[in-house]
């Protein structure tokens, strides 16, 4: 079954032609020069390919996109909000190593237990959070500096220090 990774929105309309601007976390310097498609997610895990008629890059984190079949800035609108989604060999081409999207399907561990697998990491405005699920309920983990005790990326884990009663607040 193929693996998506949210990497970024739609922000905005730009011109009249349908083009589009897309904000990214990759934290990469990139235009996604040779990216054939996107995707899109419509509704809940139901995502559609567009592919790109090309992309420029506006500043390090927004890039201009011309999706095919999106011609007029009334049909470019409709996408305004809307994640993307790129394909598992194409998040890893495009994503620097050192962002934090990266460690999505890393497992989360805290004192030795294993708490659970990063399945989103969430751009916060004054942190970055990554999502895991514990007891079939969501659960929001800080990755800074304050939390993150080491990295591995060989095991894919991340060992962190939890500010006390964190979980408590998502599991009671």
């Amino acid at each position: 079954m193929q693996q998506y990774y949210e990497v970024g929105k739609i922000v905005s309309t730009f011109g009249i032609k349908g083009e589009i601007i897309f904000q990214h976390h990759l934290k990469k310097n990139t235009s996604l020069k040779g990216l054939i498609y996107i995707f899109i997610e419509e509704r809940k895990e139901s995502f559609l390919p567009y592919f790109i008629e090309f992309s420029n890059k506006k500043t390090e984190q927004e890039i201009l996109l011309k999706l095919e079949g999106i011609n007029s800035k009334e049909e470019a609108a409709i996408l305004i909000q809307k994640n993307i989604w790129f394909t598992e060999k194409d998040f890893k081409k495009y994503t620097a190593e050192k962002s934090l999207l990266s460690l999505l399907n890393f497992t989360i561990i805290s004192k030795k237990e294993h708490l659970g697998k990063i399945i989103e990491v969430i751009d916060a405005p004054l942190q970055k959070l990554g999502k895991i699920i514990i007891n079939k309920k969501e659960v929001l983990i800080p990755l800074n500096e304050q939390t993150i005790i080491k990295i591995n990326t060989k095991q894919k884990e991340i060992y962190v220090a939890l500010p006390e009663g964190l979980l408590e607040i998502y599991l009671d």
